[in-house]
């Protein structure tokens, strides 16, 4: 009997584009951000990122291969993207072991677990970003500073960031050209907040994301920064705060479903973010917060859904 229907995983999405097609359009918007981090950091990024994608690339076809019995291409764009953004994540003199070590976490752990893509329940990147922040936190909190060393790997200098600084109560003082051009310190994905912003425009223009999580999460945190006396250009700026909201938070398979649902999850996020900055243990809480809201999510879309075509809304008291 010929099958006529074919039932696959999330997302589901009406579009003419394919799930492999938009990634690449998450790839090329990441561009503008990746040179930027190589410029700043040199070869300790290049290295970093390399082989980040690589053991994302090779765990996903040995799970799949060998443990899972499916055939599977070796190069998968969806291990690339969650490569590149496990890198973005990580700070550029990380040791290439524990750099595998979260490649292996992200999509063994954090994709592969769960049965592939589609069917991951947090964002792969995260979670082996939190993974590796939890389990060598020195190496993660270790810093190194822009423009110097660039064809150096480990052996760097190094000095503490924006919002480290804040969390310890030193005098900050930010200026807004070096941080919007990328000369910080930071992970590869925290530097360049214009790389970052041409990148979410195209997303934004090419329609692959919608406005509704990423203006959510920067209007909460505005809001929330100016009502406890913090700095608002530093909260926007310092930090993951853009990648996260353009780039991990708007992911199609663990963000809401509805655009009324992505703005809860959006002001989730920015609520969380700014909790654990200032009151937290850690200087930094975009990954902490958008985990948290990728295990809320199926409560979101269960409770906030479209009405049903033709349904009547109920009069009070019926």
């Amino acid at each position: 009997m010929q099958q006529i229907l074919s039932i696959s995983g999330s997302p589901h999405i009406h579009s003419p584009r394919s799930t492999d097609r938009i990634m690449w359009m998450v790839i090329i918007a990441l561009m503008p951000a990746l040179a930027c981090s190589l410029y700043c950091f040199g070869l300790g990024a290049a290295i970093v990122t390399a082989g980040s994608v690589l053991v994302c690339l090779v765990t996903e076809y040995v799970i799949s291969r060998y443990m899972l019995g499916r055939r599977t291409p070796v190069f998968s764009v969806s291990a690339v993207l969650t490569g590149l953004l496990l890198a973005f994540n990580l700070p550029s003199n990380l040791p290439l072991w524990i750099v595998a070590i979260g490649g292996v976490v992200a999509i063994g752990v954090g994709k592969m677990a769960f049965g592939g893509l589609g069917c991951n329940i947090f964002n792969p990147a995260l979670v082996g970003r939190v993974f590796l922040l939890l389990s060598f936190p020195a190496q993660m909190t270790s810093w190194p500073l822009p423009g110097a060393d660039r064809m150096s790997y480990v052996d760097v200098s190094t000095g503490a960031t924006l919002l480290s600084s804040l969390k310890t109560g030193d005098v900050v003082q930010m200026d807004l050209m070096r941080e919007a051009l990328g000369f910080t310190g930071g992970s590869l994905g925290e530097v360049g907040a214009v790389a970052l912003l041409i990148g979410a425009t195209w997303l934004l223009v090419t329609r692959v994301i919608t406005w509704h999580v990423p203006v959510a999460i920067l209007s909460t945190v505005t809001l929330f920064a100016l009502a406890i006396g913090s700095d608002v250009a530093v909260e926007l700026l310092g930090g993951g705060l853009l990648l996260g909201a353009f780039f991990m938070a708007t992911d199609y398979v663990t963000s809401p479903m509805t655009h009324r649902g992505m703005m809860i999850y959006g002001v989730m996020i920015g609520v969380i973010t700014v909790v654990i900055r200032h009151w937290g243990a850690y200087p930094e809480g975009v990954s902490f917060a958008i985990l948290i809201m990728n295990g809320v999510t199926p409560l979101i879309n269960r409770y906030v859904r479209p009405r049903k075509f033709g349904e009547r809304r109920r009069a009070y008291g019926c």
